[in-house]
């Protein structure tokens, strides 16, 4: 445990201390422009102190984001009471963080889907290997900046809006991880493996539920995990020109147009918690498929 947890800890403390020395750093250029306007003196001590808790720091100080953290997520309920009803509470960190992963759990489940079934035809049909993967490729070198609000407009105009066109531009970005890990997994089979199983009469369909798909679980699930996190990056990027009121998106969005660096340095903070929470939760389904499979290591 010691041997595991003290590299962990030693590289976290590194990053805090650099993380501090930055912050230091970058403040303290206000903290002497406003002492010189004033005609003050500060001390190094005085200028340390203020550096580390202005209201709208150039870089926010690990203390200052752990506590609006704190204070929009344990510190607010996500019901709040108004007029005898119980309606979501917009100051909840908690609540934002759903409205980002309800499409971004939906996008995903999309993009996987299709990732597989793509992968499936790549693999068994030539002409979609040689048609079809290009294409895939070519499409990620769209930028998703210049993208999203074209999908956006359009799905408006025909009346989809809230959910399902942020559910698209995640399944954009989740769906091309899913379609080369599972082609290669699909590949994976050896031709010794592939001969057995010809020896034995076994159909096309044999083979892949038998040999090909078992095969590419490992490859899958790997490809799902980065898959799952470019999805959540699809989500906060949608949420930016449809001028969505709630998610992460929307909070980056507010805090950088009244300058709350700390407002966007603690939504980042929970964009990567809740990537980190979901890429855990497939690691976990992971680990039992393969148990069960009797290929955990």
């Amino acid at each position: 445990m010691a041997g595991g947890v003290l590299p962990v800890l030693t590289v976290v403390a590194t990053i805090v201390a650099l993380w501090y020395a930055a912050a230091i750093g970058l403040n303290r250029a206000w903290t002497l422009d406003q002492a010189q306007r004033q005609g003050v003196e500060l001390t190094a001590g005085e200028i340390l102190a203020d550096a580390m808790s202005q209201e709208r720091p150039v870089l926010p100080a690990p203390h200052q984001v752990f506590d609006e953290l704190w204070a929009t997520t344990m510190g607010e309920p996500i019901l709040r009471e108004r007029r005898g009803e119980y309606r979501p509470n917009p100051r909840s960190l908690f609540f934002h963080a759903w409205q980002t992963l309800a499409p971004t759990l939906l996008g995903f489940a999309i993009g996987g889907l299709a990732g597989i079934l793509l992968a499936v035809g790549i693999v068994h049909n030539r002409a979609m290997d040689l048609s079809v993967m290009p294409w895939a490729i070519a499409s990620q070198t769209i930028p998703i900046l210049a993208i999203a609000p074209m999908i956006i407009v359009v799905l408006n105009s025909i009346g989809l809006e809230g959910l399902i066109p942020k559910s698209l531009i995640s399944a954009y970005l989740s769906f091309f991880p899913v379609v080369v890990g599972m082609v290669k997994g699909l590949r994976s089979p050896n031709a010794m493996d592939l001969d057995l199983l010809r020896t034995y009469s076994a159909s096309g369909a044999e083979t892949f539920w038998k040999l090909r798909l078992p095969a590419s679980v490992p490859f899958l699930f790997a490809s799902l995990k980065v898959g799952i996190a470019a999805a959540l990056v699809g989500t906060i990027v949608a949420e930016l020109p449809t001028g969505a009121r709630f998610g992460l998106g929307a909070r980056l969005l507010t805090g950088s147009y009244y300058g709350q660096t700390i407002q966007i340095w603690s939504a980042l903070f929970m964009a990567a918690i809740c990537a980190a929470a979901l890429v855990a939760t497939l690691g976990l389904i992971e680990r039992m498929t393969l148990r069960r499979m009797g290929l955990d290591r």
